[in-house]
């Protein structure tokens, strides 16, 4: 038969798990300490640092939004005075023109910069200061950071507006890499070029891209009219579908004098 537990036993229990429970909480105590001190050493240590770190964090964030802001206004600043140096360009109101023009133009290599000098450029031939033209067109075509595009067209309106003084050699191997079908300045480098072979006597590559130009839908309908004329002339056929102002075909011989009594000079755009 079993014995009842002594009251001993009972009471030994007890003092068991209450020491128990005692070192659970002691150890947690100093668990606590230990990582109070921890932490209290490592804000000692790294505090001040981790502090700046944040401070200097904070102040490039709002840095950054800050020059955010100032590029925003500033691009829809010039966007402003783009439009209306524009207006004032279709008014020919040169002078009010490049005033709001320069400023643009001395923004930086982007596009609106870009488009500013080339306009800015435009206005100086129409106001015979061919040498400051030529400047900005240079000033377009060999800036890295300018984009492609305006770069391509800053050298063709170059050779343009200085094509009497270039030899034509130079003409056709600057331009030459422009003048082939497919290329987007086509048209107007090929014109260029066919002009510069007339004028080095080499009739016999001229004629063929003329003719190419007046063929190639893609190019202006002016400029390929002016193609299809001199194409006549060097005894090229590109006349097909050639009609009068009445909308009547037009007959080769026809073409072919009014090409003679005036062939068109480059554009100098």
């Amino acid at each position: 038969m079993a014995l009842p537990p002594s009251d001993s036993t009972t009471s030994t229990s007890a003092s068991a798990q209450r020491h128990a429970a005692e070192q659970n909480v002691f150890l947690r105590e100093v668990d606590d300490a230990l990582r109070s001190d921890q932490m209290e050493g490592f804000f000692k240590r790294f505090g001040l640092p981790l502090l700046a770190a944040v401070l200097v964090g904070l102040a490039a964030f709002a840095g950054w939004l800050f020059w955010k802001h100032q590029q925003e206004q500033a691009v829809a600043a010039n966007s402003e005075a783009m439009v209306q140096a524009i207006d004032a360009l279709k008014s020919q109101n040169l002078d009010d023109a490049k005033k709001k023009l320069q400023p643009i133009a001395d923004s930086g290599s982007d596009g609106s910069a870009t488009s500013a000098r080339l306009l800015l450029a435009g206005i100086a031939l129409q106001q015979k200061q061919q040498g400051e033209a030529l400047k900005l067109y240079a000033q377009v075509e060999n800036d890295a950071k300018a984009p492609q595009p305006l770069r391509d067209l800053a050298a063709i309106r170059g050779v343009a507006a200085n094509f009497d003084a270039m030899k034509p050699a130079d003409v056709v191997a600057k331009l030459k890499p422009y003048a082939a079908p497919g290329n987007p300045w086509f048209g107007p480098a090929g014109e260029l070029v066919g002009m510069a072979y007339i004028k080095m006597n080499k009739t016999d590559q001229a004629g063929p891209l003329f003719a190419a130009i007046a063929k190639d839908d893609q190019v202006e309908d002016g400029l390929r009219s002016r193609a299809r004329q001199l194409a006549a002339v060097l005894g090229v056929d590109a006349v097909d579908d050639v009609v009068d102002e009445n909308g009547e075909p037009l007959a080769k011989a026809k073409i072919v004098q009014r090409a003679g009594e005036a062939a068109p000079a480059p554009a100098g755009e």
